[in-house]
């Protein structure tokens, strides 16, 4: 208890001190501003030229709170975190997200300890609460990419008939856009927008890649760029791109046919303890109480996770055949 107890005082010392900092620089960066639209009136052109720098600088901008933001940014993993964050479409900043998973793992940690007493069930559940969000968007990263995937030959198909009909390469790009379902229009409606806006064709198709880092999208980019500087028949190209392309779905079909009993083995085994809990919870609370209130109980439910989470990474790594 006493532990929990200097544990909150330090989380609400430190979240006051950072209040205090970020109110500070809020007031700093509202000076800055009206400095820069006074130097914007006094001079009209260096005004515009510090209009469109603090604008690229809000577009990178890893949280809206400028103390936060300042100090996010001597971090990598953070920005890694935001490029995550984009490829998961989830309209948040890093910084909020990782507000968001303190305060979820603030509750979990509250909620454990609420119904067990215990400081070892209300740390993992903090633990837990702060690597849910995180989960939940790698989720969504998951599914936007198989989506990404499932109608990207498509696209190559449009592309190539639109090359093949006499477009120009980065007009066939914008038909992908106007055409194709999300979220391949948006994708190539930026890769559109970035080299009609002066960056240099390789440049923007080396972006994409960064944006969906997929296999298939580096085939495309490493084929489109090849053609540019050697030559060839592009429509041709895009042609056999877009068959190999959809083999490998087939093939990536029929793995996970042969796969389906492992995987599903893996699920059985993953909710059969935590099922076996519940109804021994429901019908003899008494006998499974000491695993809950018993120091050794503690122990064996940190040994037991510990061996799940084990055993679901080892399954899922041999299901997981790529094609």
């Amino acid at each position: 208890m006493s532990g929990l107890l200097v544990l909150l005082v330090f989380l609400g010392v430190a979240l006051a001190v950072f209040l205090a900092g970020t109110l500070i620089e809020q007031r700093k960066a509202r000076a800055r501003m009206i400095r820069e639209r006074l130097a914007e009136i006094q001079d009209p052109s260096s005004g515009k030229r510090a209009t469109e720098d603090t604008a690229l600088v809000r577009d990178e901008l890893l949280s809206e709170i400028p103390a936060f933001d300042s100090i996010l940014r001597r971090s990598g993993r953070v920005s890694n975190l935001q490029k995550v964050l984009e490829q998961a479409d989830v309209k948040l900043r890093a910084g909020n997200f990782l507000l968001l998973c303190c305060a979820a793992g603030a509750a979990a940690g509250f909620v454990a300890w609420s119904f067990s007493h215990t400081l070892p069930l209300a740390w993992a559940g903090l633990l837990v609460g702060m690597f849910l969000p995180y989960s939940y968007v790698s989720y969504l990263r998951g599914k936007r990419f198989q989506r990404f995937e499932e109608l990207f030959p498509n696209a190559v198909d449009t592309l190539a008939r639109a090359v093949r009909a006499g477009h120009a390469f980065t007009t066939a790009i914008e038909l992908i856009a106007n055409e194709v379902a999300e979220p391949v229009a948006g994708e190539f409606r930026l890769l559109f927008e970035e080299q009609k806006f002066g960056r240099p064709v390789r440049d923007a198709l080396t972006n994409l890649a960064d944006r969906v880092p997929l296999v298939d999208v580096k085939f495309f980019i490493t084929a489109v760029m090849l053609q540019r500087e050697t030559g060839g028949n592009l429509a041709e190209i895009l042609d056999n791109l877009s068959y190999m392309i959809r083999e490998r779905f087939k093939i990536l079909r029929q793995v996970r046919v042969y796969t389906a009993q492992g995987r599903l083995t893996m699920l059985l085994l993953m909710m059969l303890p935590p099922t076996v809990i519940l109804v021994m919870l429901f019908m003899d609370p008494g006998f499974i109480g000491p695993l809950f209130t018993d120091p050794i109980g503690h122990t064996l439910i940190f040994i037991g996770i510990t061996l799940q989470t084990t055993g679901y990474f080892i399954i899922r790594r041999i299901v997981q055949i790529q094609v």
